[in-house]
């Protein structure tokens, strides 16, 4: 039997996520102010050990070629990825520069990456109290509709990447992470705000907290990756550009790991949620079964959860085992999470199903 409505509760709720959204928005602009303050100041470090290099030029010693074991490079784009990582002719130090690939954290203190970080947190924390509050207040888990499904997978985002943070320096991502979370917010507010109220009798089961928490975080997942994905088109192109002499225009990009560690680590993280997606897939069947007496019906929904997992699994076979690497990898990661996008918009909004009454 379904609690009684808390009002009360459900107006704190949406202050909390008003004051989690305006926070979010002063971490963006940290993120944002440290990427464009380490790029000025990577410039202005590339620019000094390029006048240094040219002063101490002396000629080279007879014998000693071009590629022997006698030269040394020992500047920030030799960690750069190897087909990108030579200097260009005309100049030391003007690689392709980028970060690690380890992504471990440096020793330089980054002033408004800590600040940013620090409001993330505070956020998140906010927006924590928001979905428990908004819980206490339906009286149930807080994912029975779309307003609830967004505030809470954007919660689910923004601590997925905070956690994150503890094994890698991910910090490059704060931008377009954070980003992501405040658009999921505003249009929670905006597009799908939602009074608390009781579910269907439908979905009063066990099995909404099973399936849809599993669909939510998995979508948190697919979330990280798509922002990673992202990046590495951007990073390959301007690998690409500066490696045939071009002029490097994205200095903030020399935060980012290279192409090739952005796609490793997407990768991983898809397969861990391709698996949870695969459960949420699996999970929706047998409620299906239960709630309609039907495992598959071709509802438009259903249709779409399994399109989204036939995707990410050509993705995954694709760079697996089919030499899918690259831009061509990083685009068939983001159609992926385009089609959670449209299935967790376009479909739940404008298509009618058994899956319509409830907003998910």
């Amino acid at each position: 039997m379904p609690f009684g409505i808390n009002e009360t509760m459900g107006q704190y709720s949406e202050l909390f996520m008003l004051l989690a959204a305006g926070t979010y928005t002063v971490a963006f602009i940290a993120f944002a102010w440290d990427l464009a303050k380490s790029s000025k100041a990577l410039r202005a470090v590339d620019l000094k050990a390029a006048q240094a290099g040219a002063a101490a030029k002396v000629p080279v010693a007879a014998g000693v070629g071009a590629g022997s074991s006698g030269a040394r490079l020992d500047g920030p784009a030799d960690r750069a990825e190897r087909p990108s990582s030579s200097a260009k002719a005309g100049g030391a130090g003007t690689g392709v520069v980028t970060a690690d690939g380890d992504m471990k954290y440096a020793t330089e203190r980054r002033v408004p990456a800590r600040v940013a970080v620090a409001l993330t947190v505070l956020a998140a924390v906010i927006h924590g109290a928001g979905v428990v509050t908004r819980a206490l207040g339906a009286g149930r888990v807080p994912w029975g509709n779309m307003y609830e499904f967004l505030t809470t997978g954007a919660f689910l985002v923004a601590a997925v990447f905070l956690l994150s943070l503890i094994r890698r320096d991910l910090r490059f991502l704060g931008t377009f992470v954070v980003g992501l979370v405040i658009i999921m917010l505003v249009a929670a507010s905006v597009a799908f705000w939602t009074p608390v109220g009781h579910l269907v009798p439908a979905l009063q089961s066990y099995w909404l907290v099973i399936h849809v928490s599993i669909a939510v975080l998995s979508s948190a997942l697919f979330t990280l990756t798509f922002a990673m994905s992202a990046l590495q088109l951007v990073q390959s192109h301007r690998q690409k550009t500066v490696g045939a002499d071009g002029v490097d225009k994205l200095g903030f990009m020399r935060l980012v790991p290279s192409a090739l560690s952005l796609e490793n680590l997407s990768y991983r993280i898809n397969a861990i949620a391709f698996i949870g997606w695969t459960f949420t897939l699996m999970f929706g069947a047998i409620w299906a079964e239960k709630a309609w007496g039907r495992f598959w019906g071709w509802d438009t929904k259903e249709v779409w959860t399994f399109v989204i997992w036939v995707v990410y699994a050509g993705y995954l076979h694709a760079r697996a085992t089919r030499g899918w690497t690259g831009t061509r990898a990083a685009w068939l990661s983001i159609v992926g999470y385009l089609c959670v996008i449209f299935n967790f918009t376009i479909v739940n909004t404008l298509f009618n199903g058994l899956h319509s009454y409830s907003g998910l």
